[in-house]
């Protein structure tokens, strides 16, 4: 099974023997390329939808791994029984849904060992939610893909204190490895949030929705100028 770069970095994640929860699988491509590899012994294929569950099924019969990864039609991990998985992956969504699922699935995470995620917006909010969840983020992982940015974040049980903002808005071990497509990441939102507030200050601030949204960007460009101080210093 190829896999694209974002759906790579996802699987590359999962520790290798352990049993996987994919929630919101869609096509059940990560379960799948991770059998076929001899990286997890068996997997659970998870959505809420139909539609993609079906074709998860179809993908994991054409590929004779219906042994080996079972599919199931769950909102979240309501169907995930306890005991059933080591890793659970959620990737693909927003944070706060991802965020709702990890809250509604606390009882079945109880014997979980790690998770992986993938949020794809308010990261810093999923950051800050594992924190005061008992997970502690040891690992992340980030890519660029037809010209967008996506990070996956790896977490197990234990405590975290970052206290600092920029570490849960951009990552801390990102930012302290010098990740490569991190430092691209912040210098577009440099150039992005600088391009925006000359816009704003070219329509004038004479009204209060104008006047918000420059304080706004801002406080952005503030924070993305210490995540770039901050990643320079480890070079």
């Amino acid at each position: 099974m190829q896999l694209s770069m974002r759906l790579r970095m996802n699987a590359s994640l999962v520790t290798p023997g352990n049993r996987l929860a994919d929630v919101g699988t869609d096509h059940g491509y990560i379960p799948i390329a991770l059998v076929e590899e001899g990286v997890i012994p068996s997997a659970l294929a998870m959505d809420v939808n139909e539609g993609p569950l079906m074709r998860a099924e179809e993908h994991i019969r054409l590929s004779g791994l219906v042994p080996y990864i079972e599919t199931r039609l769950s909102d979240g991990l309501e169907k995930l029984g306890c005991g059933e998985a080591d890793s659970v992956l959620v990737a693909g969504m927003g944070g706060p849904l991802m965020i709702r699922i990890l809250q509604d699935g606390e009882r079945q995470l109880a014997g979980v060992s790690e998770l992986i995620l993938q949020p794809q917006s308010e990261i810093g909010l999923v950051r800050h939610f594992l924190e005061e969840s008992g997970w502690n983020i040891d690992a992340e992982d980030m890519v660029r893909e037809d010209g967008k940015y996506y990070t996956a974040i790896h977490a197990v049980p234990g405590d975290m204190a970052w206290g600092q903002e920029v570490f849960y808005r951009y990552g801390k071990t990102l930012l302290e490895n010098h990740h490569p497509v991190l430092g691209r990441y912040l210098k577009d939102r440099e150039r992005i949030c600088g391009q925006i507030l000359e816009n704003l200050d070219k329509n004038g601030r004479n009204t209060e929705i104008i006047s918000a949204r420059i304080r706004e960007m801002k406080q952005e460009l503030d924070i993305v100028r210490e995540g770039l101080a901050y990643y320079e210093t480890v070079k």
